[in-house]
C-alpha cells in the first residue's frame, strides 16, 4: 500500500516536473520573441519615415515664400509689359493678316491660271496659244444669238475687222474679236448648221459647250470666260453684245473735233485725247492692276413681282421689298482681267446664277479682291449724245440706247452710229497700247 503511494506520489513528481518546464521554456521565448520584433519595428519605422527637422521646415517654408513673391512679381510685372506689347502689335497684325490675304488670293488666281493652261493642253489647243508663248492684250466676245444674222452683218460691216485685216490686228494688236454663240437644244440641228456654214465663210466664231436660251445668259457668261481664258492668254477679256457699237482703237474723225478743240491738227488732236478715250486705252491705263472689273456700274432695282421683265425670283435674298442691287456693270459690255477670268474658270461649277447675268456677274466678285471701275464712256447713247460727246472732247468708247438695252433696230442704225460716232478704219493702226 505504502508502496503503491509512493510511486504515486514519485510518478506524479515527475509528470509535474514536465509541465513546469514545458511553460517556462513557453515563457521564455515568448518574451524573446517580443522583444525581437519591437526591436525591429524601431529599426524599419525610423528607416520609412525621418521627420525633418523644425530648421529645415522654416527653412524651406521662407525659400518657398520668397519664389512665390518672386513669381507674384514677375506676373505683374509681365501682365504691364504684355498689355503695352499686345496694343502695340494690333497693328502690325492686321496688316500682316491683310498681306497673308493678299498672297493666297494671289495664289488662288495663279492656280486657276495653271488649271486653265492644263486644260486647255489637255483638250487640244493650239500650242502657242495654251503655253503663254503669245500674249494677247484682250479677248472680244460679241454675244449672238441663232437668230441675230443681220445683227452679225451689220458688226462686220462697221467696227469689227473682217478677213486678213482682224488676222493682221490679232498679230500686231494682240486683239481677238469673235462671236460667241453655244449649240441648240438639238445639238447638230439646222440651227447648228447655219452657224457652221457662216463660221466657215467668215472665221469669227467662238463655239461653247452650252445650250442656247434667254434665261441662260449667265451660264452662257460663264462659258464663254472659261474658254477664253483657256484658249488664249491675255490681260483682258471682253463681253459686248451683238447689237453695241464700240471704238477698239484711237477715235481719228477729225472733221468733227478739229474746229472745237483749240483748232488743233488732227494728228494734236489724237495725241491729246483718243487713245485713251476708247476701249483699248481704258484697258491699257489698268494694266498693271491684278483684279479688276470696268464697266458701267449701276445698282437697279430688284424686281419681286413676276411677269415684268428682269424678274428676279430670288428677290428675297437682296433685303426688304423695293431694295436695289448690289453696285454692278451693265451687260451690255464689261471687261475682267485675267485673273477674274480665271477664278471663273476654276470655279464655275459652284459659282451661283441669278436671273440676269450682269447681276451674276457681279455677285461672283463680291467676295473677290477685285477692283470695281466705273467707266462712263462704256455706256454712251446713240446719237446724238455720243456725237455732241465726241465734239466736246469726250469720246465715247461704246455706244446703245438704254431704252432698248442696246442700239434700237441695230441691223438698221449701227451704220450710222458708226459714221456719226466711230473711229476710222485705219485708226486700230495707229493705236498704241
Amino acid at each position: 500500500m505504502s508502496f503503491n503511494k509512493s510511486r504515486g506520489a514519485a510518478g506524479l513528481g515527475v509528470g509535474g516536473d514536465e509541465l513546469l518546464f514545458r511553460g517556462t521554456i513557453s515563457r521564455k521565448w515568448t518574451f524573446i520573441l517580443c522583444i525581437g520584433s519591437f526591436c525591429i519595428g524601431l529599426i524599419f519605422t525610423n528607416r520609412m519615415w525621418t521627420l525633418p527637422e523644425p530648421k529645415e521646415i522654416i527653412r524651406r517654408s521662407a525659400l518657398q515664400v520668397d519664389k512665390m513673391n518672386l513669381v507674384s512679381g514677375d506676373c505683374a510685372q509681365k501682365s504691364i509689359v504684355e498689355r503695352i506689347n499686345v496694343v502695340g502689335e494690333v497693328p502690325k497684325t492686321q496688316d500682316a493678316i491683310q498681306t497673308l490675304d493678299k498672297t493666297i488670293s494671289n495664289l488662288e488666281m495663279e492656280l486657276a491660271s495653271a488649271k486653265a493652261t492644263q486644260d486647255s493642253m489637255l483638250n487640244g489647243a493650239p500650242l502657242s496659244e495654251s503655253t503663254g508663248k503669245r500674249k494677247y492684250f484682250m479677248v472680244i466676245g460679241i454675244n449672238t444669238a441663232f437668230s441675230s444674222r443681220k445683227r452679225r452683218d451689220s458688226v462686220r460691216a462697221t467696227w469689227m475687222p473682217q478677213g486678213e485685216k482682224r488676222r493682221k490686228m490679232e498679230e500686231e494688236k494682240g486683239i481677238i474679236i469673235r462671236f460667241i454663240i453655244g449649240h441648240s437644244a438639238t445639238s447638230g440641228g439646222i440651227l447648228d448648221r447655219a452657224i457652221d456654214a457662216e463660221d466657215r465663210k467668215h472665221g469669227d466664231f467662238l463655239r461653247l459647250d452650252h445650250v442656247e436660251g434667254y434665261l441662260e445668259l449667265a451660264a452662257k457668261t460663264k462659258s464663254y470666260f472659261s474658254t477664253a481664258v483657256s484658249t488664249w492668254d491675255a490681260d483682258y477679256y471682253v463681253k459686248v453684245d451683238d447689237d453695241v457699237h464700240v471704238n477698239i482703237g484711237a477715235f481719228n474723225n477729225c472733221r468733227q473735233l478739229h474746229h472745237t478743240i483749240f483748232n488743233l491738227t488732227c494728228n494734236e488732236i489724237q495725241r491729246f485725247m483718243n487713245i485713251a478715250a476708247t476701249l483699248g486705252g481704258i484697258l491699257a491705263r489698268h494694266r498693271s492692276k491684278p483684279r479688276v472689273y470696268i464697266g458701267c456700274m449701276k445698282s437697279g432695282p430688284v424686281l419681286a413681282q413676276k411677269g415684268v421683265r428682269y424678274h428676279e425670283p430670288e428677290y428675297w435674298k437682296f433685303g426688304e421689298w423695293g431694295n436695289k442691287y448690289f453696285r454692278h456693270a451693265t451687260g451690255q459690255l464689261y471687261a475682267i482681267s485675267k485673273d477674274l477670268a480665271s477664278y471663273i474658270s476654276i470655279n464655275k461649277h459652284v459659282l451661283h446664277k441669278y436671273a440676269n447675268e450682269d447681276v451674276s456677274l457681279g455677285a461672283w466678285f463680291i467676295g473677290v479682291d477685285a477692283e470695281h471701275i466705273d467707266e462712263r464712256r462704256l455706256c454712251c447713247g446713240t446719237p446724238p449724245d455720243c456725237e455732241w460727246k465726241t465734239q466736246a472732247g469726250n469720246v465715247c468708247a461704246a455706244s446703245f440706247d438704254w431704252s432698248c438695252s442696246g442700239i434700237c433696230k441695230s441691223a438698221d442704225r449701227i451704220k450710222e452710229v458708226h459714221q456719226r460716232c466711230g473711229e476710222s478704219a485705219n485708226a486700230i493702226w495707229n493705236a498704241t497700247f
